[in-house]
């Protein structure tokens, strides 16, 4: 039985792809069909389930699409709702795929459908478990998605995960592989390893959560402290996996499409319609930019941050590349978090722009040293760290004020759009975002730090005492 899993940076998701004797089976599949019925194909075999773990809060599934073109039926665990048609399995249901086994275990506590997938092979065997966002490595799911109002709780669903992980998965084998939905970087739970997988037996050992002698109480109150609001677009998300979205061959058809300069202007121009610019860090800082256009580059944690940002999730959108190979993914990209409506794109990128007599918009960059250089000579009135909150808490530069870009609209009515701002996060993504949007906003002064903190580190620059974050959110 083969059991493959399909790695998504971006979003630091994982998907999987089951086969045995020439049946199918996904679990958790991400918007785009594509990958999966390619796999099926080669393997010469037809998706039979597709199983959910959840609804995801994070991305947009594609079970509805994937389920139209292959005929396979949905599963998701008990108390789950939708428009579409689905099987809701019972704790401790069978679904056989090939010679293979694919056992729901309801795991409530993230959500409360929320449900992992014991896999048994043709021999008997039980090699792993997909634990979804129950159980991750190093951490487990955040138990305050699914909060409604008073009548469930935080601590209602921490204690429903304290049950399902002590009843249904810590029982099990130690030497049973862990395969999560999410790694390091989702903000699904606070401080996520980068593995990708791990033995229960281990998971046990260095698994904050999973601590033999913990009391349901001592559970509760570690799961939920250096919890932070989640970003705005998850509720969107949901409600999107529970309908019946635009088919996404429409919306990659649509995006893709080739705007020549003076319609891209004119679109540009409407107040409706926000302009996205995807290059690399190095092409955005040193070519220029369309005046009021956003900066998210598209090999950064590019959908995550759509998501947090762009507050409507039905944002017309239209975007910059050049690289005219990169279309689909961009788009797809996009539509991951729910936005479908990207418009097109540039056609010829900048040059074609500027070809026209267009006019151009920059961002000022200077080195790190240069940055302490100006800081120590106190030639720097406003210096900004926009890095999360807890990056910030664990080590900063002294005097430097912190302005997480996760809460860039929600706190920039303490920018004064007449002074000078100088920005800096870890690397030099995240503050190119945020003077990209400082400019938008009408802020003409803003000077991006190149090589961000990690630069900074490197200079003799008075840092604070380092603190060990509790929390990656």
């Amino acid at each position: 039985m083969k059991v493959e899993q399909l790695f998504t940076g971006c979003l630091a998701e994982m998907a999987y792809y089951i086969e045995s004797n020439g049946e199918a089976a996904v679990v958790d599949p991400l918007r785009e069909t594509e990958p999966y019925l390619q796999m099926a194909e080669a393997d010469g075999a037809k998706i039979k389930y597709i199983f959910l773990t959840h609804f995801h809060a994070d991305f947009v599934s594609g079970q509805y699409d994937l389920a139209r073109k292959t005929g396979a039926r949905i599963i998701f665990g008990p108390n789950a709702t939708t428009e579409y048609n689905i099987y809701n399995g019972a704790d401790g249901e069978d679904f056989f795929v090939g010679k293979g086994k694919i056992t729901l275990l309801h795991t409530p506590g993230h959500t409360m459908e929320s449900s992992s997938y014991l896999i048994t092979d043709e021999d008997g065997n039980t090699p792993c478990i997909l634990t979804g966002d129950a159980l991750f490595i190093g951490d487990v799911g955040r138990p305050d998605l699914a909060v409604k109002d008073d009548t469930l709780t935080e601590k209602d669903l921490a204690g429903h995960l304290f049950d399902s992980l002590r009843n249904k998965i810590m029982p099990l084998p130690d030497d049973i592989v862990i395969y999560p939905n999410h790694g390091a970087g989702s903000a699904c739970g606070k401080n996520i390893s980068s593995a990708t997988y791990d033995t229960l037996g281990n998971q046990k050992k260095t698994n904050y959560a999973l601590r033999a002698d913990m009391t349901r109480e001592e559970f509760i109150e570690e799961v939920i402290t250096g919890l932070k609001p989640p970003p705005q677009y998850f509720p969107n998300n949901v409600r999107m996996n529970k309908s019946i979205n635009t088919n996404i061959d429409k919306v990659l058809h649509r995006g893709t499409t080739p705007l020549d300069p003076s319609t891209f202007k004119e679109l540009s121009e409407r107040k409706d319609v926000l302009v996205i610019d995807t290059r690399s860090k190095e092409a955005y800082s040193s070519g220029g930019t369309i005046p009021g256009a956003w900066y998210i580059g598209i090999d950064g944690s590019f959908a995550p941050w759509v998501g947090a940002l762009v507050s409507d999730i039905n944002q017309k959108i239209i975007f910059i590349t050049d690289d005219n190979l990169r279309l689909h993914e961009i788009v797809t990209r996009f539509s991951r978090v729910g936005y479908d409506n990207t418009l097109g794109y540039l056609k010829g990128g900048l040059a074609s722009w500027e070809s026209q007599g267009y006019k151009l918009d920059s961002i000022e960059s200077i080195s790190a040293t240069k940055f302490v250089e100006m800081l120590a000579e106190e030639k720097i009135e406003n210096p900004v760290d926009v890095r999360k909150e807890s990056e910030y808490f664990s080590e900063h530069v002294v005097g430097v004020e912190n302005f997480p870009l996760d809460d860039i609209h929600s706190n920039f009515g303490k920018i004064n759009p007449e002074k000078n701002y100088f920005l800096h996060c870890k690397s030099g993504y995240r503050s190119l975002i945020a003077a990209s949007i400082f400019k938008a906003n009408g802020v003409e002064k803003v000077t991006n730090i190149e090589g961000g903190f990690k630069e900074i580190v490197k200079t003799q620059i008075p840092l604070s005492e380092y603190v060990c974050p509790t929390t990656l959110l």
